[in-house]
């Protein structure tokens, strides 16, 4: 059984900063790749970024370019989202997800995911 468990979340001020954190846990897992999602009220669960494990190339949403970076951590399965300069509409809840087969914006494509994380970026 696959758990990713996410941790880091809070409420912040606009242009302030979190960190996201996501470790993934299972006897024989070993991801292909891990991402970000996130679902604000009324609305559709969004592609943040994502990191293809084996040779660490990342993507990244226009929304999050150049505030938002994706990397992996230093314990086995863990990857983090550094979030800066945050804006109101990051408010959300911040999903972490991962496959075995596939590095992917597309929830549906994803098999694995946590229970999210509150994100709120007063303004």
């Amino acid at each position: 059984q696959v758990q990713l468990v996410e941790s880091g979340g809070g409420l912040v001020q606009a242009g302030e900063s979190l960190r996201l954190s996501c470790a993934a846990s299972g006897r024989t897992f070993g991801p292909y790749g891990m991402g970000w999602f996130r679902q604000a009220p009324g609305k559709e669960r969004e592609f943040v970024a994502a990191i293809t494990w084996s040779t660490g190339r990342t993507y990244s949403a226009d929304s999050v370019k150049g505030r938002f970076t994706i990397s992996r951590g230093n314990a086995k399965n863990t990857v983090h989202l550094q979030m800066n300069s945050l804006r109101p509409e990051d408010t959300a809840v911040y999903y972490c997800a991962a496959d075995t087969y596939y590095t992917s914006r597309y929830p549906y494509e994803l098999n694995y995911w946590g229970q999210g994380t509150q994100v709120t970026v007063s303004s």
